[in-house]
């Protein structure tokens, strides 16, 4: 059997990987691949391979080599998409280099193949899978959507299965909320799936991390509510920080506060806030100083040790800000939090003060 699972929604593709294993007798006749680095004839080698006291063997291949500029697709066309960019030297290149000229890319053993070419790989594999033994299960999982011209997904609908993934939105996310948190042992309420569909986005694996640590929280059958969230969920209050620093950027000083003070209420102590939004003003002149030497989001995510989308999202932010401004910001921040642990002044009137004169300098 053959398994193409594509799509941009990775989570819920792993999750189906995951049913795959749990239903099949696979034992140890198990093995997975990179298909961006990995041998297209050891990966046949090991399909073709008689499974060991079980009647089928999993092969998983996760991914497929990245498209060249210039290299031609499986259809004939040219391939559009950029390099990516260059990983950072290893002791093993620089030492080859040293030593002379480096070794060539490894051809795939069976066939042939260059499996640094992507169009080539995939035609090949689809070649094969036609002639896939019956005591094997290859699954290529790919966290993209591929196009209908792809040969993977021609072969997947003539000889196998093919499952696409998309990211959920709108109503269609709150509803994969809901289910999420049934399969959780636990009710959400519409507003309570709302509020996290909004604070978090389309970020399945961190929804269904924030619903399973709700769902025990509540307990087993119990409906999880608004103030739970609010009150369990660090991504909420961490957007919520976002909200608070896009309103102090827009010198919203009334939304600012109300934000602030919502916080508050919702039981945030004030030092844990002082300590988010100094989180967030240093990430700030962390990405505007970075963007400023011409670095894109993934550079800048991989320099500062940041989820890429969380870069992306400071990115679009920090362009309301300058560099004193944010500067003054963080200095304002430090004074705050030594005043409060020094009770100089109630944690209120501190943090009350701090959004009235943010980002003044």
């Amino acid at each position: 059997m053959f398994y193409l699972l594509h799509g941009e929604d990775e989570f819920s593709s792993r999750e189906h990987l995951k049913r795959l294993r749990r239903e099949g007798n696979f034992d140890y006749n198990q093995a997975t691949y990179n298909g961006g680095e990995g041998d297209l004839g050891t990966i046949i080698a090991t399909c073709d391979t008689y499974p060991f006291l079980t009647e089928q063997r999993l092969v998983i291949v996760e991914g497929l080599p990245k498209k060249r500029r210039g290299a031609a697709s499986a259809d004939g066309e040219q391939e559009e998409q950029a390099p990516a960019d260059p990983p950072a030297p290893t002791a093993a290149a620089i030492v080859g280099k040293k030593g002379g000229k480096g070794k060539k890319g490894k051809k795939g053993g069976k066939s042939g193949v260059d499996t640094r070419s992507r169009a080539v790989f995939e035609k090949e594999l689809a070649a094969y899978v036609s002639s896939l033994p019956e005591t094997a299960v290859l699954v290529v999982l790919v966290d993209e959507v591929l196009d209908t011209s792809s040969p993977l997904l021609k072969a997947a609908q003539a000889h196998g299965k093919e499952i696409k993934s998309l990211l959920p939105k709108g109503t269609t996310l709150e509803s994969w909320i809901v289910k999420r948190a049934k399969s959780s042992g636990a009710a959400i309420s519409p507003d309570a799936a709302a509020l996290l569909a909004n604070f978090i986005g389309s970020q399945l694996r961190l929804l269904a991390n924030e619903l399973d640590k709700l769902a025990a929280y509540v307990g087993p059958g119990a409906t999880i509510r608004v103030e739970d969230v609010r009150i369990l969920s660090a991504q909420v209050q961490e957007t919520r920080i976002f909200d608070l620093t896009d309103a102090l950027a827009q010198r919203n000083r009334t939304q600012a506060l109300d934000i602030l003070h919502d916080l508050l209420a919702n039981g945030q102590p004030p030092l844990m806030l002082i300590s988010l939004i100094t989180s967030q003003v240093r990430s700030l002149l962390l990405v505007k100083e970075l963007a400023q030497k011409g670095m894109r989001v993934p550079q800048i995510a991989s320099t500062i040790g940041m989820a890429p989308f969380l870069a992306e999202k400071i990115l679009r932010q920090v362009h309301k800000f300058s560099m004193p401004q944010l500067e003054d910001a963080y200095r304002q921040l430090l004074a705050a939090d030594a005043a409060l642990k020094r009770s100089r002044l109630t944690p209120e009137m501190a943090l009350d003060l701090l959004v009235v004169n943010f980002g003044n300098g």
